[in-house]
């Protein structure tokens, strides 16, 4: 007897080219959320800065590019990979947090949809593709395979174009030094009913939303110099929490996923975790390990690339997972058929969430 599997048939990612280093943000002036200035030169903060993160450089969009033409180039590449007909897709889910927000301006636009924008870029004719916008945090992407699934498996859908597309550069306050996280890409994948012997594809997921005192901990506010128009707002965190949460809250989403999958911590061959801070991600999964008593952690289990990335938030993943699959920028990874892969992320809300899946 034939199982319907939710198979990831096809990905694609856009990096932009443009190179911001460490040492570019060295020459800002850093100030804290007093409007105090920090009394280490910006070189020793910049050199703190990737002890603490492991990024080294990020990639801004050109000035001429928004996030959804970042985005129609991943979609592009994604549903070539899957060699499927763009006129057969069902839905197009767009991961997103900021909307198109244009070079120099301070307006975020989010009319039309990204995602019928996206639509319209690829050309997809069909009404009956139905294009709308995930707003979950840097866990978007993650969030809308989980919905993509959910569709399919109703029926309502046999083929998803999931999609995530950020530039956050366009929404980072350059003297706050917690700007230098944040980077712009986009990354997508296929999502496809596939007819199989055993089961593969989607076999678990998990996700979950704290909002009480933590959905503060990710924030728009105003320039951390004083003398900031208090009506412009940026992306702001409390980094000390989010780090302190995310330790907690994520190896557990990442357990309850395995545990419902019914499969051994043993079994899994990658995780592949938000590119936040590599420090974190590493004490998650330490952590992930312990949940189940083990010391032991598998070498090279958790391929990294925000080293010369930074963070993208919705886009981090997928287009990890798209280099790792097309074999760019990760010699030393790989996923063969049959292996068990672990998909996690965090994010402001503060939203949590995991996927099990057999490749």
């Amino acid at each position: 007897m034939k199982i319907t599997n939710i198979m990831i048939t096809g990905t694609g990612s856009y990096v932009p080219e443009n190179v911001v280093t460490n040492q570019d943000f060295a020459r800002n002036k850093f100030y804290d959320l007093g409007g105090n200035p920090y009394d280490a030169p910006h070189e020793v903060i910049a050199e703190k800065f990737k002890a603490i993160t492991g990024i080294e450089e990020r990639r801004y969009a050109d000035n001429n590019q928004v996030a959804s033409e970042l985005g129609v180039i991943a979609g592009n590449l994604a549903i070539e990979d899957a060699g499927i007909d763009r006129e057969t897709i069902d839905q197009i889910i767009v991961a997103q947090n900021f909307g198109d927000v244009r070079c120099n301006t301070i307006q975020t636009d989010n009319v039309p949809s990204l995602a019928s924008r996206i639509k319209h870029g690829m050309g997809i004719k069909n009404p009956s593709c139905v294009a709308y916008d995930v707003l979950f945090g840097c866990p978007g992407w993650i969030q809308g395979i989980i919905q993509a699934t959910a569709f399919i498996k109703a029926g309502m859908a046999k083929k998803c174009l999931v999609i995530a597309t950020e530039t956050l550069s366009r929404v980072i306050d350059k003297n706050d030094r917690d700007s230098m996280i944040f980077s712009d890409g986009s990354g997508a994948c296929v999502v496809e009913a596939v007819e199989g012997d055993k089961k593969e594809g989607v076999i678990g997921m998990e996700a979950g939303t704290w909002a009480e005192e933590e959905v503060h901990y990710l924030y728009m506010g105003k320039g951390n110099i004083n003398e900031a128009d208090p009506n412009v707002r940026y992306i702001k965190m409390f980094g000390r929490k989010i780090y302190e949460f995310a330790l907690t809250e994520v190896p557990r989403a990442m357990k309850s996923c395995l545990d419902k999958s019914g499969v051994d911590i043993h079994d899994v061959k990658k995780v592949l975790i938000h590119q936040a801070n590599e420090k974190m991600d590493r004490e998650i999964i330490k952590r992930l390990f312990r949940l189940y008593k083990e010391r032991e952690i598998p070498e090279k289990i958790m391929p990294m690339n925000i080293h010369k990335y930074g963070n993208s938030s919705v886009a981090t993943i997928p287009t990890l997972l798209d280099q790792i699959r097309r074999g760019t920028g990760h010699e030393h990874h790989e996923i063969n058929k049959g292996d068990l892969i672990l998909l996690a992320s965090v994010g402001a809300g503060m939203n949590v969430n995991a996927i099990a899946y057999r490749y």
